[in-house]
């Protein structure tokens, strides 16, 4: 199986089920449910692409997300996140989607994905962006409305 999607389920946990497919999913949808953490070792998803979680209650943006081996497209829209630590922003993140949270400051180390294309962060608490942004290669796309910029 290369797709799951468990959205709208009222999920508190990621389901023991969901490891049956490690080896060959590439895509997990989680959102709009009732999760606010995920397990440390959902690196056993070697080749998970693309993982969202929008519509659940994180407040922080999992710090397993950077031991994602494959993991590229992460989006965790209109949750509470008001912290987003470095080492949850996986080596080969293209696509960032936090869009509707409560984030105010992100990791200096943000700018430092080189495969960064996409970065969503409109509706949030932010007043400043990371410097490092200034050298982040294939950056395309910065959504940053309705935010706290001067």
């Amino acid at each position: 199986m290369r797709e799951l999607r468990l959205k709208g389920q009222g999920l508190r946990t990621l389901p023991d089920a969901a490891y049956e497919h490690a080896d060959t999913l590439e895509l997990l949808d989680l959102s709009g449910n009732a999760l606010d953490t995920l397990p440390r070792d959902l690196h056993r998803f070697r080749r998970l692409r693309i993982l969202f979680a929008s519509d659940n209650r994180f407040t922080e943006l999992p710090a397993c997300l950077g031991d994602c081996p494959a993991l590229e497209m992460v989006g965790f829209r209109s949750n509470a996140i008001a912290h987003v630590p470095a080492d949850a922003l996986p080596a080969r993140l293209r696509w960032l989607i936090l869009t509707d949270n409560a984030i105010a400051h992100l990791p200096s180390t943000l700018g430092e994905r080189p495969r960064l294309q996409k970065l969503m962060l409109a509706g949030n608490h932010l007043s400043a962006l990371p410097e490092s942004l200034r050298g982040a290669p294939a950056l395309e796309l910065l959504r940053i409305a309705a935010n706290r910029f001067e």
